[in-house]
């Protein structure tokens, strides 16, 4: 007679279900995560595999909501709650059909592709640079797999913006190399370990030679075919989510998913001019306290165009950042009592799609703990990156912020969906709240580098007013340019990109702000309420303590351990 699983055994039977589920239906994923039976393929990206996943999910989600979490330990509720949310929003995506937009001229798998196989994966044996080939000669068919879901879109209106693919064809064209060895997927097999058999050298730098001509570039050229011949022409001159089929629904889900509360887009609005009318009234105190002579628009070109602001050189531009990183190191234990043991790095943004792409990213380290975090900072266009922002971009994309919250979790005691996955208001909202940390940290002492922070946290503030505008309020592009042009003191490059970012990624903006507004306010009341006894190390290992959850379940975590304390 078999015995009755109780619980929570069925709910870690349904969690590991998921995680398997999860590697073996997006192998890259797998990869990240350090799970490498997956190493030598490509996910599949057609409609009959989107409809699988949905059906796992669906039923997966059936049979966990079965499970009454009151039989449940406290930590597997938590767990419970969570994978039932994560669960929530990836059956919407599917359900609202995203993956039939997978590209745009910031970000989407020709550009995530270079960016993440040259680097994640472990390269040390004849094995591994077969499965790397093995991978990018499977790129025709991935690339034609994502040509159809790109048609089924034109066919059943899930088009982007027109704006949103400026000047990917350019970006296509850099990948269709002549010479194998100037693609960007050639840099690892340039360094074929001299341990390696010689004849088994000579046999993969022939199969590179081979695949990268023979199957990645034909890729990327089929793609661009595509892009210029069918799907430019197609795109829409709108740029609102809401014009997409069932728009509203959709905008109403993604503001759902991205700040991991229920909020409608008009309260988002207004919390956006509330921010950006009280971020405004400081950056004039500390006008004032410099001394400038002129109006809020004399400083802002001031601030654009004063060549003390710019680095002369690419490599300049990174020692300085690297610089303040070290400086920011040195400060990190008087704010944490647990620090992540995987250290991270600081790379350029690779050439091809630089032009396209934001000031700087963060790429995580991958389980496996062979790859560390990697910063990567913008030195394309060197006028547009000036040195004021380098100690806010830093501390929210290194540490304290994505560096030390990302590796910290992936070091945690938790099940692995959760390690590695997550609400994106908690991991943004603690970025944004570790550029604010960094005042008590002893940065900012350049009033020019305070400016840039508030610059920074108004952009996250004009984010909030603008992509709820033009998802929601039918607001046109030059619109939310002008709003931010007026408000920051951001470069017009800067500012042209970010809008088409959140034209391409509708509510994904809206999570930084929100979720840097949650933690604050629970400090505040931390703060009052503990008085003497609070003590902002155990405040931020606390929050860090759980890893990414949604803000209501952190609001819950923090006024208990509030009344603990209190206690």
């Amino acid at each position: 007679m078999s015995q009755v699983e109780t619980p929570s055994q069925q709910l870690t039977r349904l969690i590991e279900e998921e995680w398997e589920f999860r590697l073996e239906a997006d192998p890259l994923f797998a990869t990240v995560v350090g799970d490498h039976r997956y190493d030598d393929r490509l996910p599949s990206a057609t409609e009959e595999e989107h409809s699988r996943r949905l059906g796992f999910w669906r039923s997966l989600l059936q049979r966990l909501q079965k499970i009454d979490p009151a039989g449940l330990p406290a930590n597997q509720r938590l767990d419970w709650e969570i994978l039932v949310r994560l669960l929530d929003i990836e059956i919407g995506e599917i359900e609202f059909h995203t993956y039939r937009i997978p590209i745009c001229k910031t970000f989407g798998f020709p550009m995530d592709l270079p960016d993440q196989l040259p680097h994640l994966m472990p390269l040390r044996t004849v094995s591994d640079y077969e499965s790397y080939l093995a991978r990018l000669d499977a790129f025709p068919r991935f690339f034609q797999e994502q040509i159809g879901v790109m048609r089924n879109g034109l066919a059943t209106g899930y088009v982007p913006a027109r704006v949103t693919l400026d000047g990917l064809d350019q970006t296509l064209s850099q990948f269709l190399v002549s010479d194998p060895t100037a693609s960007p997927f050639w840099s690892p097999l340039s360094g074929i370990p001299s341990s390696l058999d010689g004849r088994e050298q000579d046999r993969l730098t022939a199969e590179a030679h081979r695949v990268v001509s023979g199957s990645v570039v034909p890729a990327y050229r089929a793609l661009l075919e595509f892009l210029v011949q069918e799907y430019l022409p197609r795109a829409r001159s709108n740029i609102a989510a809401s014009e997409l089929p069932d728009g509203p629904a959709f905008y109403r889900h993604r503001v759902r998913a991205y700040t991991s509360l229920d909020l409608t887009p008009e309260a988002v609005h207004r919390t956006g001019l509330e921010e950006v009318a009280r971020i405004r009234s400081e950056m004039e105190a500390v006008m004032g306290q410099v001394g400038f002579q002129g109006s809020f628009s004399d400083l802002r070109e001031f601030l654009r165009t004063d060549s003390r602001f710019y680095a002369t050189s690419k490599d300049a531009l990174l020692r300085e950042t690297a610089y303040v990183l070290k400086r920011i190191d040195g400060e990190l234990p008087r704010m944490f009592g647990k620090l992540p043991r995987m250290p991270y790095g600081i790379r350029p943004i690779p050439d091809a799609s630089a032009p396209g792409s934001t000031a700087a990213y963060y790429l995580p380290p991958t389980g496996d703990g062979q790859h560390a975090g990697f910063y990567y900072v913008n030195t394309y266009d060197l006028p547009s990156r000036p040195l004021y922002e380098i100690e806010a971009l830093s501390l929210h994309e290194a540490v304290p912020g994505h560096h030390l919250q990302i590796a910290l979790q992936q070091e945690l005691d938790l099940p692995a969906f959760r390690r590695f996955g997550g609400f994106t208001a908690f991991v943004e909202g603690w970025a944004l709240y570790a550029e604010r940390l960094g005042l008590e940290m002893g940065f900012y002492q350049d009033p020019y580098s305070n400016l840039g922070r508030l610059s920074y946290e108004m952009w996250r503030a004009c984010r909030l007013v603008v992509d709820t505008g033009i998802h929601a309020l039918q607001w046109p592009r030059q619109t939310a340019i002008d709003l931010m042009a007026s408000n920051t003191f951001s470069t017009p490059l800067n500012i042209a990109n970010e809008v088409d970012r959140y034209i391409a990624w509708p509510g994904q903006a809206l999570a930084y702000k929100i979720g840097e507004l949650k933690i604050r306010e629970l400090r505040s009341r931390a703060e009052r309420d503990l008085r003497p006894r609070f003590d902002a190390r155990d405040f931020h290992d606390l929050v860090l303590g759980s890893g990414a959850v949604p803000l209501d379940v952190l609001e819950r975590m923090v006024l208990n351990w509030v009344q603990e304390r209190a206690a």
